[in-house]
């Protein structure tokens, strides 16, 4: 049995490695098993430059067919897993066919690498850079090895950032007025408002402003729709009177937010909300959503 399982190890092993690998910055990935790892972080237009070893396990010789590296941005539906969608893909060959009896270093470098979107892991959809190296052999299967590495875009500060003013009502009942400082976040920014309670007939118990994620994937009737709930914050808690106004004041560094995204790729779209949430006395529930855009910027990545 032993003997069986030796057969089926590759006859070397495939290390992957970035030239500033020790100086560059180290974000966590959430891998398919569920495992964290800490992995080298990039953005659109860098020099992707490093390193393959290929060392033959003693005393094997590795017959192949070349060696190429690629480079990959995929997106991945779960509705559709396992289909892969390149948006990026880049190709270097690193050897031609031939043997390999020892340890063979090979540099390869991809320049100003054009990588628009983001790397994201969804509910419904993940979107990731890989280096694939792979090894080409006649009658046996090839020898694969990948290395991943996250993409994060900045976004400079938005020229115009209106403010937001809504009213929400129920006829002769409640009339409320909600003001947000600005529409467009950073992932680090503090959302600055106040609520004015023009008209108050009906008991309101409660008042809670949440933060919702919205992620859409696919299109047409294929389209499927997940909203999460990422906080809720207590603006009030008992019976407001007319007149009054509560400020808010939430700071959206605590949760893991990312920048609004459109339409990547024509695959999927991630979009978040502001959801002014009123309680009263018989557990009803009331609500007002109003979308914010979020972005990047440099300092509060």
């Amino acid at each position: 049995m032993n003997y069986l399982v030796g057969a089926f190890k590759p006859p070397c092993n495939i290390f992957i490695s970035f030239t500033d690998g020790r100086s560059r910055k180290q974000v966590p990935l959430k891998k398919e098993n569920g495992k964290t790892v800490m992995v080298a972080l990039f953005q659109s237009q860098e020099n992707i430059v490093g390193e393959v070893v290929i060392e033959p396990i003693h005393g094997k010789k590795v017959e192949h067919n070349g060696v190429k590296i690629e480079l990959l941005g995929q997106i991945e539906l779960y509705f559709d897993r396992g289909n892969f969608y390149d948006f990026t893909s880049l190709v270097r060959e690193l050897d031609v066919p031939g043997e390999l009896y020892e340890r063979k270093t090979y540099p390869f470098e991809f320049s100003t690498v054009e990588m628009p979107y983001e790397s994201y892991n969804g509910v419904n959809v993940r979107l990731r850079y890989i280096l694939k190296v792979t090894i080409s052999r006649n009658y046996v299967s090839n020898i694969v090895e990948y290395q991943d590495f996250v993409v994060r875009n900045y976004t400079p500060p938005p020229s115009i950032n209106n403010s937001i003013k809504m009213e929400v009502g129920i006829e002769d009942c409640l009339h409320i007025e909600f003001e947000y400082s600005k529409s467009k976040y950073h992932l680090k920014d503090v959302v600055i408002g106040k609520i004015y309670f023009l008209l108050v007939r009906i008991k309101l118990k409660n008042m809670e402003l949440e933060i919702r994620r919205q992620e859409s994937t696919g299109s047409g009737p294929n389209t499927y729709v997940e909203t999460e709930t990422l906080a809720k914050f207590e603006l009030m808690d008992g019976a407001p009177v007319r007149g009054e106004s509560i400020p808010i004041r939430l700071f959206l560094s605590p949760y893991e937010l990312t920048p609004t995204y459109r339409n990547i790729n024509n695959k999927f779209s991630v979009k978040y909300y502001l959801n002014l949430v009123l309680v009263d006395e018989e557990d009803r529930r009331y609500f007002k959503q109003q979308e914010i855009t979020m972005y990047r910027n440099l300092e509060a990545s």
